[in-house]
Formats: C-alpha cells, sequence, structure tokens
C-alpha cells in the first residue's frame, strides 16, 4: 500500500538527530505538534485509552468527509469485507501472517469470540489469574453459568520474584480437566509483563489451548505475536498503538480456526478461504476508525517502535523509582525491568485517597483514581507530569 493513502502528516516530525541530542526537546515537540492534547492536561492513564495523535485524526476525518461524498468506488464501511491492507498492515507491526488476524472493535470483543465459539462441555476447565481485567473474565464466567464449565482462578504474588515463579504457578495449575489457559500478557491491575512464550509452550506440551490477553502489549513492549506460541490473542490498538477508540484485534493460530464457532456470521462465514476475517464478518461499521488505525501504525513507525519503547519505559522507571522514595506507598510492580514496561502500579492508604483524588481533579492530573492506582506514560507524557503527581501525592499526606 503507498504510505500516503493512510498517511497524512500535520507536521513533520522532529528530526532524528534532536532526539539523540536533547531528547527532552525532541519529545516535547512531538506533544506539541503532534497531539492535540493542552499544556495544562497531565495525562497518565494510556493504559485505560490512549491518546490519538493528530495524524490519526486527520485520517479519520479525512475518510469521513470522503464516504460522505462518496469520493471511493467501494461501500466505505467494513463488516462484510476483508480489510486485507489494513489487516496485512497491522499483521507486519505485531508480527503475524495477516490470514491469522480478524479485526474487532477492541479486546473485550476478541475475548468473547473466542470464549463463546470453543467447543467447551460442563465440567471442563478454564484456567486464569486473579489479575484479569472483568472483560478478561466475563466472557468466562457466562460459559460457566450457562454450559457448566468451570472457572478457576490462579493468585500471583504482589509482586512476585522473577518470570520464572510466574510460568511455574500458571503452568503448575493445569489440571486433567484443564482445556484452556487465559491470562494477560500484561496485566491491567499492576502491570506486570508475563512470560508469555514459556507459559504458552507448557501449555501446548500438555495439550491446553491459550488465549492472551493482549491489550497492555501491542506498542508497549516489543514482540511478535506469532513467536508467543498462543493459539489466541486479543488486542485493543486504541490504547498503546495511537488508533482511535474502537478498534482491536483478534490473533487466531490457522491451526485453531476452525475450532472456533463465530460469533456474529453474514453470508460466507463458514468460508474456510477467509480465514482469519471469518470472525470479523459481522455486518456495517465505521471503515474510518479503520483508517485511523493504520495512520497510528504509520506514526509510529515512523518515529520507530525502539525508541517509542525506550522513552515509555524511561518514564515508568522514574515513576518507579520516585515511588521507592514514597513511604506512604507500597509498589506492585515488581523492580525487575523485564516484568514492566510503561505501566506501573501502587496501593495508598485508604486515609489519603480522598484528598489526593480532590487534588487530582483540581490540577487536572488525568489518572486511574482508586487506593490501588498506576501510571501509565506515553510519548505524550512529560517527566514535570509524573513529578507533578508526586507533588501531589506528598500534599495529600501520602508520604507520612
Amino acid at each position: 500500500m503507498r504510505r500516503r493513502s493512510f498517511f497524512t502528516g500535520l507536521a513533520s516530525l522532529p528530526a532524528s538527530a534532536l532526539a539523540a541530542e536533547n531528547p527532552e526537546a525532541y519529545w516535547k515537540r512531538i506533544r506539541d505538534e503532534q497531539f492535540h492534547l493542552p499544556a495544562w492536561r497531565a495525562f497518565l492513564n494510556n493504559g485505560s485509552l490512549g491518546i490519538a495523535p493528530k495524524p490519526v485524526t486527520a485520517a479519520v476525518r479525512t475518510y469521513l468527509e470522503r464516504s460522505a461524498a462518496l469520493d471511493m468506488e467501494e461501500y466505505p464501511r467494513w463488516g462484510y469485507e476483508r480489510m486485507d491492507a489494513h489487516r496485512t498492515a497491522l499483521a507486519e507491526y505485531i508480527g503475524c501472517p495477516a490470514g491469522e488476524l480478524a479485526l474487532t472493535h477492541n479486546a473485550t470483543e476478541a475475548i468473547g469470540i473466542v470464549a463463546s465459539g470453543l467447543d467447551l462441555k460442563s465440567g471442563d476447565e478454564v484456567v486464569m489469574t486473579d489479575q484479569e481485567h472483568p472483560s478478561g473474565r466475563g466472557p468466562w464466567l457466562v460459559r460457566q453459568q450457562r454450559h457448566g464449565i468451570q472457572v478457576r482462578q490462579v493468585a500471583l504474588p504482589l509482586p512476585p520474584k522473577d518470570p520464572g515463579q510466574i510460568a511455574d504457578l500458571l503452568i503448575g495449575a493445569i489440571g486433567p480437566r484443564t482445556r484452556v489457559l487465559s491470562f494477560s500478557g500484561i496485566t491491567t491491575t499492576t502491570g506486570m509483563v508475563l512470560p508469555v512464550r514459556e507459559i504458552c509452550r507448557a501449555a501446548r506440551g500438555k495439550g491446553v489451548l491459550t488465549l492472551v490477553d493482549g491489550a497492555h502489549m501491542h506498542g508497549q513492549i516489543p514482540f511478535r505475536v506469532s513467536d508467543m506460541e498462543c493459539d489466541f490473542m486479543a488486542g485493543s490498538p486504541h490504547k498503546w498503538l495511537f488508533a482511535p477508540a474502537g478498534c482491536g484485534l483478534l490473533y487466531v493460530r490457522k491451526e485453531m480456526q476452525e475450532r472456533i464457532w463465530p460469533s456474529i456470521t453474514v453470508d460466507g462465514w463458514a468460508n474456510p478461504a477467509l480465514e482469519g476475517a471469518r470472525f470479523m464478518q459481522v455486518g456495517t461499521n465505521n471503515r474510518a476508525l479503520l483508517e485511523g488505525m493504520v495512520a497510528g501504525l504509520e506514526f509510529a513507525k515512523a518515529i520507530g517502535p525502539d525508541r517509542i519503547y525506550a522513552r515509555i519505559h524511561q518514564l515508568a522507571r522514574m515513576a518507579f523509582d520516585r515511588a521507592k522514595r514514597t513511604p506512604g506507598l507500597r509498589l506492585l510492580t515488581p523492580d525487575d525491568d523485564r516484568m514492566f514496561g510503561s505501566l506501573v502500579s501502587f496501593q495508598m492508604r485508604a486515609a489519603h485517597f480522598r484528598k489526593f483524588s480532590a487534588l487530582c481533579k483540581a490540577r487536572r492530573i488525568w489518572i486511574m483514581q482508586s487506593e490501588r492506582f498506576r501510571v501509565s506514560a506515553h510519548i505524550h507524557t512529560r517527566p514535570e507530569d509524573i513529578e507533578l503527581l508526586f507533588g501531589t501525592l506528598d500534599e495529600a499526606g501520602v508520604s507520612l
């Protein structure tokens, strides 16, 4: 595909040389020139919903205007079409064959497709961790209540000693009735990076299917889906890959595609030639969002995935180290660079939460607000945003 079909740069990216010479100046220009974020907003909750950069919102707007003018020869939609160009662009970025990929609206939908589509009978067991997102639990709990499968949770230590401890706990939890191991590649509650390949490889050796909730993986840490050796993976490019809200993905390993019943169907749903596209034949949907998704991929590639990871992990380490110096915080994310990307989690005393929450609102700090909270930074995050947060924690009395 031609890059200009998807990527409309409203302002040129700063030169790569600036990133080496003056990295803070480079990232300041990225925020100021490429994002709509105002200077007064400290946004530290990218893990819930990411921020689309200007080239992405421009791509969405342009496609909506073109579709309103019918300045095209195909229907301006997705939901009946294979969307091969879009799937190929996403597959190349995340590292899997396009035929093993379906486009969805979010990771929740992708998990639901697998959970509802597998032939499981009463007494079959699904094992998961106690740190799954509600959307990672819900589809399996429906099957439990409706069809009598058993859902069992494995408690993960907070924080764990090392990746091997996590692998041993999950692999050791597989029993004679276990049919599926469903777990997050990066947990939403603590930002913990799990040893996905080791777990999936061992599960396959025991004849157990694996579903990885990768909502926090794509764009946060470097990896290739095909290297994970999982059977299924769900993803949300609207978190870390700059896509607009409403863009998701489902990876289904080719050998597994005949084992999943599609949840929503149109004509041709049983055609094996569709491969992964069988699971995205869901009726009319807004294609402009997918144009934005591919613009987000192009934006990420233009900056460079390695440069993005280095920056966001640097910011996460900054927050982690600052938290270590705050006596009233309990760190939940392990102090091991292999086990977190750009999402770190802490817990404060309940007595301090109300004042902290009010101060955050007054200072326009956007964060997941609870006694157990997290910092999830992206390339638009400024070091001063993190310092503002910890200054606010100090004022709320957390460090006393």
